[in-house]
């Protein structure tokens, strides 16, 4: 299923039912006081967070939502019956906005959580309501109120405990491919992956994270060159980011001026996102002889001026991936402890 991550929708809470006009009419009755009953309430429009569901691809297709009406109230005091509540199930980590306010109504984080994004008119009255001793022939209702109706915009950003970052071609899906199950896309051309992919990683048993595979970004990416920077927003939960590099890239260009590069259009996109902890990976080091990946490697960790972690791989054969791994784990199990003790 294609991957789709902004959607727009319009909903429309049911109406309130009617209340109705009526008296009552039997045999030996003469002059039966009002029996109209109440209308029934509208049905509202709830978002549910699914973790079974991974895009919004299926708003392209349905757009227009609409909650059950109220049914009118009937003679006899019969109320009328209650409009179905209608359940839109939208993917885990997707926020809900008001299009026209430009409002956040809520992030939807965790499986199962519900979000009242229309509700539903009220009943209207019937004519039993208005009798009093000075009316005993009521012919008075009141209609029920209308339904909320919106126009909402979707955004899935992808949860995910780690993010890749890179050039097109730096061997990112690659990566991915050699660490977890999924398995996106590898080819030798630019822009090989045109949509994100989540990976998980076991470690060990009971001991696993979620990498976020983007697509690659280029120079000018924040003023739209080549796909832009309509998927970086998925790194923004991440914990960690793993600048991935090709230290033997087809063109011949320097790593070292294209980590600066998607640095520079990381910090255009966010600053908050420039500053995140930020770990360089080395990738294709199996493309160096070994008395030359040493120096070389050291180079581009000197042109850069990195302080941080670095780890040399080879994203093809596996070669270094599992240092990274075990690293990579003890750096979120002590970020979850943290938010752990702070809550």
């Amino acid at each position: 299923m294609k991957f789709v991550d902004e959607a727009t929708i319009d909903v429309k809470a049911g109406d309130g039912g009617n209340g109705c006009v009526s008296f009552r009419r039997e045999k030996f009755i003469p002059l039966g006081g009002p029996d109209g009953g109440d209308g029934g309430d509208g049905g509202s429009i709830l978002m549910v967070a699914d973790a079974a569901l991974n895009t919004l691809a299926d708003f392209r297709y349905e757009r227009h939502f609409a909650a059950q009406r109220g049914e009118n109230g009937r003679g006899r005091n019969c109320t009328g019956g209650k409009g179905s509540d209608l359940e839109i199930r939208v993917p885990v980590g997707t926020l809900v906005y008001d299009e026209d306010t430009d409002e956040l109504m809520c992030d939807l984080l965790e499986d199962g959580q519900r979000l009242v994004v229309a509700r539903g008119g009220f009943h209207g009255l019937g004519n039993t309501r208005y009798k009093s001793s000075t009316n005993r022939a009521p012919r008075q209702s009141k209609p029920g109120t209308a339904g909320e109706q919106r126009r909402l915009r979707l955004e899935l950003k992808l949860l995910a405990d780690v993010g890749l970052l890179g050039k097109p071609n730096a061997g990112k899906s690659t990566l991915i491919r050699a660490i977890s199950s999924a398995r996106p896309k590898v080819a030798d051309y630019p822009f090989t992956t045109l949509y994100p992919n989540l990976g998980v990683v076991r470690v060990e048993p009971h001991r696993s994270f979620v990498v976020a595979d983007i697509p690659g970004l280029i120079e000018g990416a924040a003023e739209g060159a080549g796909l832009g920077v309509q998927f970086l927003k998925h790194l923004s939960r991440t914990g960690l980011l793993l600048h991935v590099v090709d230290v033997a890239p087809m063109d011949g260009s320097d790593p070292a001026q294209d980590v600066q590069a998607i640095v520079r259009e990381l910090q255009k996109f966010s600053v908050e996102l420039g500053e995140r902890e930020r770990w360089l990976v080395l990738n294709k080091t199996d493309l160096l002889s070994q008395q030359q990946r040493q120096p070389y490697c050291r180079g581009i960790v000197q042109g850069l001026d990195w302080e941080g972690p670095v780890f040399e791989i080879s994203a093809l054969s596996k070669q270094g991936t599992r240092p990274l791994l075990w690293a990579i784990m003890e750096y979120i199990e002590k970020q979850r402890q943290g938010v752990a003790e702070e809550t």
